[in-house]
């Protein structure tokens, strides 16, 4: 479970710098190195911020759901993935910098809505039957533009 920083939160007190045994801390883009971390735990508890946090190696399996859940999700999703692309459209057209910066926020807000809906009914979870069969069926595009090489890292690491 090695550490992690999160650069928003870090108040740049570098109080972890100094009671990290291994130096794994000490890096100039602010990263943990996972490679030296030795889950200590040292940096964690030093932080004042709680800018940092450790991160599981593995994840546990995901609760099942009912089906009528599932699709629940998956309908509600839909309908906010439709309110976004009705947001931009209405950015686009807006009148006033004002109007615009609200259609854009509301934009983003429906994409975000989307994708915890998509994470709640098990897409978008690493180890989930749905992630691994959506890279598989990635893996099958045939396009010059497409990462292969790091979507079959992908499903080699789950």
């Amino acid at each position: 479970m090695p550490a992690y920083r999160n650069v928003r939160l870090c108040g740049k007190d570098c109080i972890c710098l100094y009671v990290c045994p291994t130096g794994a801390t000490n890096t100039e883009n602010s990263v943990i190195d996972v490679d030296k971390c030795i889950e200590c735990m040292a940096c964690v508890d030093a932080c004042i911020s709680s800018a940092i946090a450790m991160i599981p190696r593995s994840y546990p399996p995901q609760q099942p759901k009912a089906v009528e859940v599932i699709s629940a999700q998956h309908e509600l999703a839909k309908s906010k993935l439709a309110q976004e692309g009705i947001a931009a459209a209405l950015a686009t057209t807006a009148g006033g910098s004002q109007a615009r910066r609200f259609f854009e926020a509301l934009e983003r807000s429906n994409r975000s809505l989307a994708e915890d809906l998509f994470r709640e009914s098990g897409y978008m979870i690493p180890q989930s039957k749905e992630t691994r069969e959506l890279l598989e069926s990635f893996s099958q595009i045939d396009s010059p533009d497409f990462p292969r090489e790091a979507c079959k890292l992908l499903l080699d690491s789950l």
